[in-house]
């Protein structure tokens, strides 16, 4: 398909999507931050995972809020992740990728290699950064950026990665603070075809400036097969409910499809990237739970239990 047809049309094209369609897409968006055709995603942890017993709340120079966890590490810690960083194994390279491609956004371990100190004036700079334990700048500072507008879920920032997924928990759980980190999403570059969704789509993955234009699957930025199954289910039973003149079926947040459907639509993502499923996009408990299967046996049955309020509706 290289052309939009009239009328209610979902366009699922995938990863892949050819590029004459792609072309297509890119003259109807309008925007050419529409389309992104790779990955340059870092890893995701877990804001309660982060060991605050080793790192500290605040900005570069304290200019602004304090919306970075710094993760600070000596010069004996540093030597020892520059080390196994520069030595770990990488995911294989798929033909249709190549060095061009990364020049844009460099893999961590690639900037690693050019030198050992090159990572400490980059992403690992520490400058400005007063240690409140020390009163001093640390030798190197990982820098972690909130995620989501609940503060549940951090970004490694720069360290866009091509590691294998075993690498990277291995190598970054070296970081004192994230020495029993919970990754909810590993680096990935690979080439892809994504939406800038939230400027694009709406929480149903309509697409804003024509609402008769849905889009589903991994061009919406859900990333896995179930992901993208679950954005095809809800593409589906709302278009169908539109052209029976019914409303929408609102899936909150509590639920993987409505968790999935507003990261993708939310207007104050700034770099958006594609995102796996996971409970930290999904809104916290009202109360604490001890355990982490605990926790997300109960976020799971909060879940399941709105959906089986959602099925008359949905099969009405």
């Amino acid at each position: 398909m290289t052309e939009i047809p009239k009328g209610e049309v979902v366009i699922a094209s995938g990863p892949l999507t050819s590029d004459a369609l792609a072309q297509r897409l890119g003259e109807l968006l309008g925007e050419d931050t529409a389309l992104h055709f790779y990955d340059a995603a870092a890893p995701l942890v877990s804001a309660e995972s982060v060991d605050m017993n080793y790192a500290w709340m605040g900005s570069r120079y304290d200019k602004g809020t304090a919306d970075y966890v710094n993760c600070p590490m000596n010069q004996e810690e540093y030597d020892a992740f520059w080390q196994a960083l520069t030595t770990a194994e990488e995911a294989p390279v798929h033909g249709f990728e190549d060095g061009k491609v990364f020049e844009g956004c460099m893999p961590v371990e690639v900037m690693a290699r050019r030198g050992h100190d090159t990572l400490l004036y980059g992403p690992l700079k520490s400058r400005g950064l007063d240690d409140p334990r020390t009163g001093r700048w640390p030798y190197a500072v990982v820098q972690l950026r909130r995620d989501n507008a609940d503060g549940t879920v951090y970004n490694l920032v720069g360290f866009q990665t091509h590691l294998r997924f075993p690498e990277q928990r291995r190598v970054f759980s070296m970081i004192p603070a994230l020495h029993d980190a919970e990754f909810l999403r590993y680096g990935v570059m690979h080439r892809n075809t994504f939406l800038n969704s939230p400027r694009l789509l709406d929480r149903y993955y309509r697409l804003k400036k024509e609402p008769r234009i849905s889009f589903a699957g991994q061009m919406t930025g859900v990333e896995g097969y179930v992901e993208s199954a679950a954005s095809g289910f809800l593409v589906g039973v709302e278009t169908a409910r539109r052209l029976q003149g019914k409303p929408p079926v609102d899936f909150p947040q509590e639920t993987a499809i409505g968790a999935l459907g507003l990261y993708v639509s939310n207007q104050s993502v700034t770099v958006f990237q594609p995102m796996n499923i996971n409970f930290g996009i999904m809104p916290p408990l009202d109360h604490r739970v001890k355990g982490k299967r605990n926790k997300n046996a109960e976020l799971s049955q909060r879940s399941l239990t709105i959906i089986d309020g959602l099925r008359e509706e949905v099969l009405s």
